[in-house]
């Protein structure tokens, strides 16, 4: 039932009751309702960090799964490369002697290795690490400085 109209809406004859919280807070003092709110924030603290390190173990475990399959793969297509350059090496025997092949297929792999460490001090030679983290860290001392105005 419409009384009239309070801040644009409809205002009801229930409008008069105070909420549970509205009680709440006119018969408690300031002290136990700061009290209260400081528990329920603790709480919530203590639930989310709980949270946090639930969802860590988890990823952690995870992480350390896929790590393991990695090294499992990493060491097969080592024994793959292996086995295959032995094959290359026998192979190549047939055509120009055993010493030969053999002689050939460490100058390829000389090669590869030769090539892949050049890629990698290129992408090593890149690494800038964190210049503007370091920039701001060095503009702290200043701003914590006073200034003349502030004197």
């Amino acid at each position: 039932m419409s009384t009239g109209s309070e801040f644009g809406r409809p205002r009801h004859i229930d409008d008069d009751m105070p909420t549970p919280s509205e009680q709440q807070a006119a018969t408690t003092s300031l002290g136990d309702l700061l009290a209260e709110v400081s528990r329920d924030v603790s709480t919530l603290m203590r639930q989310e960090v709980e949270l946090a390190r639930a969802e860590i173990r988890q990823s952690a475990m995870r992480a350390g799964k896929g790590a393991g399959m990695y090294g499992g793969a990493a060491i097969a297509g080592w024994l793959t490369v292996l086995f295959l350059s032995i094959a290359l090496w026998w192979g190549l025997g047939y055509l120009v002697g055993n010493a030969w092949s053999a002689v050939i297929v460490a100058a390829l792999w000389a090669i590869v290795a030769v090539v892949l460490a050049l890629v990698g001090k290129k992408e090593f030679d890149e690494v800038r690490g964190m210049p503007d983290t370091v920039e701001s860290v060095k503009k702290i001392p200043d701003t914590l400085k006073r200034n003349e105005e502030n004197r």
